[in-house]
């Protein structure tokens, strides 16, 4: 049977990673292949490293979405295929790739990945998590400090120019193409059991 490909999308800060860790958890690990549309953001090593921090890393053209294409393409098809490990200090593409192998369900996770057509043909289940923009901000200024290396000031800078209007601009109107809207993203109990029971039944019991 070819692979079943999960999109689950929302703003920045949603859930978005925890509602796809809880898919992982609940139907198997040993089914599933993840796939994150963060680690397909267009290498910018080819520029000075003061010009990278000014790019709109929240537009749909900041993202490589034809390699994306192929790889889910490839994984339906069975093949494996080498992810790229995007470093979000420097804002390039590190020499390393991540290697994912074909399963029966393929999770792709991401803030733009029901903004583009061609990667919504490719799904056959639609999620959106849908979660308060104050929220959304506080989780997002939080792990951009901890994990990526900003300051507080760089991120409420980026929110406003760039994160926000792009939000309403190409993330909001996408939630239109869900199948399924999830308030409160992975700590959504009812939601999340429902989702992970209709990926077990279309593994046929496996998980």
């Amino acid at each position: 049977m070819e692979p079943v490909v999960v999109g689950v999308a929302g703003g920045t800060g949603s859930g978005k990673t925890t509602v796809a860790r809880e898919i992982l958890r609940r139907a198997g690990t040993d089914h599933i292949s993840l796939i994150q549309h963060d680690a397909y953001y267009k290498d910018l090593s080819a520029l000075p490293v003061a010009q990278r921090a000014m790019q709109n890393f929240d537009h749909p053209d900041a993202l490589d979405n034809d390699l994306l294409i192929a790889h889910l393409k490839a994984l339906k098809a069975g093949r494996s295929v080498e992810v790229p490990v995007y470093d979000f200090t420097t804002h390039a593409r590190t020499a390393q790739t991540l290697r994912v192998e074909p399963h029966r369900v393929i999770l792709l996770e991401g803030i733009l990945i029901f903004s583009d057509e061609t990667l919504r043909e490719l799904m056959d289940v639609r999620i959106y998590v849908d979660t308060d923009a104050d929220i959304r901000f506080i989780r997002r200024l939080q792990r951009d400090i901890a994990e990526r290396g900003r300051t507080m000031e760089s991120v409420i800078h980026q929110y406003l120019a760039t994160v926000r209007p792009m939000h309403q601009e190409f993330v909001e109107p996408s939630k239109r193409h869900a199948n399924v809207i999830i308030p409160e993203g992975g700590f959504n109990e009812v939601a999340m059991e429902m989702i992970a029971a209709r990926i077990r039944a279309l593994l046929g019991g496996e998980a």
